[in-house]
């Protein structure tokens, strides 16, 4: 098999300054891969104009790359990604094509730097130490806890209200909060037999009076219309918690995402939604009736047992 090969590979390395290469495309802001007199790997966008303050005002600093806004040719600014550790260049490409599909959407140099230094923020957690690739199934649990996110926020007045209330990523015992309402939200492949996996004796029991158990079936259709891939369904939700964007960015960094490329391959599409009210005789195992010395229980219920408990949309939004 011949060896994958990076951007940087036919770059010589230069005695002094840096060597560039236009990255193919037309952005409307001009993007080079680039190697310098160390070695380094570089990444370069041209700006036009004086962008000083912006980028002081919304600097990031990532361990392991160097960001600097430098000076170019007569009213050219450069802003330089360097990667600090050679063993590190796989996940600095990643971030630096996520960089080159972004920019496309850059409508001058300004908006061009704003959507660059997001970007690189949104790499942060994963950039500064994390560096592990979510498995299919946290993929697939992201994928369904966005999904209802998003039909929150339609339920709210503020997106703020509703990306507040999202607590999966912080390891709360149910991935959702809001009033006196918890919601456990787990998804199941298309393929999968018809039980759902509970992880812990504390998920199915919640200090709130209402307690729902929601389960999101997804099916790996990628050429069905609708079908998303999980950078797909990150993008949207980015889109429509604009006004919320920090709180977003800084679950989805808890949850360990990265706008990796690897996201991108596989695409679900919702084939089916359920909601349950765990209430009553409803079968779950909770710790107040574990015996003695039994602890981190993890089991699977058929959803069969429980479909005399399924409600509908009206009854978990109350």
């Amino acid at each position: 098999m011949t060896p994958k090969t990076a951007p940087w590979d036919d770059i010589a390395i230069p005695n002094a300054d840096f060597n560039v290469r236009q990255v193919v495309g037309e952005p409307t802001v001009p993007c080079f891969w680039g190697r310098d007199s160390d070695g380094s790997c570089l990444f370069l966008v041209e700006l036009q104009g004086d962008h000083v303050l912006q980028y002081r005002k919304n600097a990031v600093t990532v361990h392991g790359i160097r960001v600097d806004l430098s000076g170019g040719d007569p009213g050219q600014q450069r802003l330089v990604l360097s990667l600090e550790k050679q063993a590190d260049r796989d996940l600095f490409e990643s971030l630096c094509r996520t960089l080159v599909s972004s920019l496309e959407r850059a409508t001058d140099s300004s908006s061009a730097l704003s959507i660059t230094l997001t970007q690189i923020r949104r790499w942060k957690a994963f950039l500064s130490g994390q560096k592990r690739k979510l498995s299919a199934e946290e993929i697939r649990g992201l994928f369904a806890e966005l999904a209802f996110l998003s039909e929150l926020a339609d339920q709210k007045a503020s997106t703020s209200d509703a990306a507040e209330a999202w607590l999966g990523p912080e390891r709360s015992h149910q991935d959702f909060i809001f009033g006196n309402t918890a919601i456990e939200i787990k998804s199941v492949s298309g393929s999968e037999r018809n039980t759902v996996c509970i992880s812990s004796e504390d998920q199915l029991c919640s200090l709130n009076d209402r307690l729902f158990l929601r389960i999101y079936r997804l099916s790996n259709l990628s050429e069905a219309v609708g079908a998303r891939s999980l950078n797909e369904m990150v993008a949207s939700i980015q889109a429509q918690f604009a006004d919320s964007a920090d709180i977003i960015d800084s679950k989805l960094q808890s949850y360990g995402y990265a706008p990796l490329p690897d996201y991108d391959n596989t695409k679900y599409i919702v084939s089916d939604v359920r909601s349950y009210h765990v209430t009553g005789e409803f079968p779950r195992l909770v710790r107040a009736v574990l015996p003695a010395g039994i602890d981190a229980v993890a089991y699977d219920i058929r959803l069969e047992s429980i479909a005399p408990y399924e409600c509908d949309n009206a009854t978990v939004f109350g």
